[in-house]
């Protein structure tokens, strides 16, 4: 019976060792890493420069007042449809206003003074008549010592030429006070108000027999905004609406920073997204601005910023109900390729100088440097290194060493 006992013990003794061995094995084993993998392979790929943008009418229409006057009501709302020559606003011309005080004293000063330059050029004239007149009574008394050769005729001619002079400064007398006499019409001309009675009555009556001045439309085309609605005086040349063709000429313009704007060529093709339709639209770059200005960011950083416009190309049907100043999201495609072969940049790593990834193969890492093409942060064009249907690990740690063991994360 004891020796019995004593076998039972030793087996019972070696079973328990085992699962303890088998359990610290378990516990100590090397597991394989879990990690995130992708494919590598072959298709299209597109590089884009990725902008904000609004639309924009390309040739907007201001309608502003011909003459200074009081417009009358604008009806017209923003979005209605106009046609050439449509009346859209009316207004009279404005009357001449009244002199203040201060203004009417000043235009009276400025008749004296007028008056008074009249007064010293009418004097300047009779000084200059008096030279003249003996100026000329001189050269006849020469003329005769001289035909009696009594003096030189050298005295002659100086004489001659002193009437010349004198009769030169007779006419420039005469001139300045015709110039005098047109300062003092203008100067009364200032006076000339609504308070002189017969003027004011003769005014209103012609202002009631006025017809108003209507202000059409240059264009077909759709109302963007309307300045002033209500009546109101306005001065000559002021805006009173914006008209602009918002189905036929519409496009878009973007602030690039430089550094992308000189990747972008005419005729660069654009997918314009966010628009608020169903599908995205089409459009092709038209220009690209020569020269660049300094915008600041919304954290206050500058930014040199050149516009860029872009023409629509589909079915204006397709555009729905966008308008002028509308917000869009534009990708411009400066690289595109249908056979190119695709890593995802998140397996890309820097490895020295050179890019590299982790291919999975038998289970196990192995590392692989890479020659990359084009990336657009999505997506990396492979030029060699790497070949289609090759698993690679996305995102690697740092931890993880070549050989490595890993498996396939699930995602539940």
């Amino acid at each position: 019976m004891a020796p019995t006992r004593r076998h039972s013990r030793k087996v019972m003794t070696l079973a328990a060792a085992l699962l303890v061995a088998a359990a610290l094995a378990g516990a100590f084993w090397p597991r394989a890493t879990l990690v995130d993998m992708a494919e590598v392979r072959t298709g299209r790929m597109v590089v884009t420069i990725d902008e904000e943008g609004r639309t924009r009418v390309r040739e907007p229409y201001i309608v502003s007042s011909p003459v200074g006057g009081d417009l009358q009501r604008v009806e017209l709302e923003p979005g209605d449809r106009v046609k050439a020559g449509e009346v859209v606003a009316q207004m009279h011309p404005a009357l001449p206003a009244a002199l203040d005080v201060r203004t009417r004293e000043q235009a009276k000063a400025a008749v004296d003074a007028a008056e008074a330059a009249l007064r010293v050029a009418r004097s300047d004239l009779k000084a200059a008549q008096a030279r003249s007149d003996f100026a000329h009574s001189e050269l006849a008394r020469i003329r005769k010592l001289v035909e009696r050769n009594i003096v030189s005729r050298v005295q002659l001619e100086r004489a001659e030429q002193e009437a010349r002079v004198a009769d030169a400064q007779l006419e420039t007398v005469k001139a300045a006070i015709a110039m005098r006499e047109a300062e003092v019409n203008n100067a009364l001309a200032q006076l000339i108000s609504f308070d002189d009675l017969g003027l004011a009555e003769a005014m209103a009556a012609k202002a009631l027999d006025m017809p108003s001045i209507p202000i059409t439309a240059p264009i077909d085309g759709t109302v963007l905004r309307v300045m002033h609605r209500s009546e109101t005086t306005i001065p000559a040349g002021e805006a009173i609406l914006e008209l602009g063709d918002v189905e036929h000429d519409l496009e878009i313009v973007a602030e690039l920073l430089s550094t992308d704007a000189v990747q972008v060529e005419k005729g660069a093709r654009v997918v314009i997204a966010n628009w608020g339709g169903d599908k995205d639209l089409e459009g092709v770059v038209s220009r690209v601005d020569p020269f660049g200005y300094t915008k600041h960011s919304a954290l206050g950083v500058e930014e040199q910023r050149v516009e860029t416009i872009i023409d629509f190309t589909g079915a204006e049907s397709e555009r729905g109900r966008l308008g002028h100043g509308y917000r869009v999201e534009v990708r411009i495609v400066i690289w595109e390729r249908d056979d190119a072969t695709i890593v995802p940049s998140g397996a890309l790593f820097r490895h020295g100088r050179e890019w590299a990834v982790f291919v999975v193969r038998d289970g196990r890492t192995v590392l692989r440097p890479v020659e990359i093409g084009r990336n657009n942060g999505i997506d990396a064009e492979v030029l060699s290194g790497l070949e289609p249907g090759e698993r690679v690990v996305l995102f690697p740690s740092s931890s993880l060493s070549e050989g490595q063991k890993v498996a396939q994360r699930q995602v539940e």
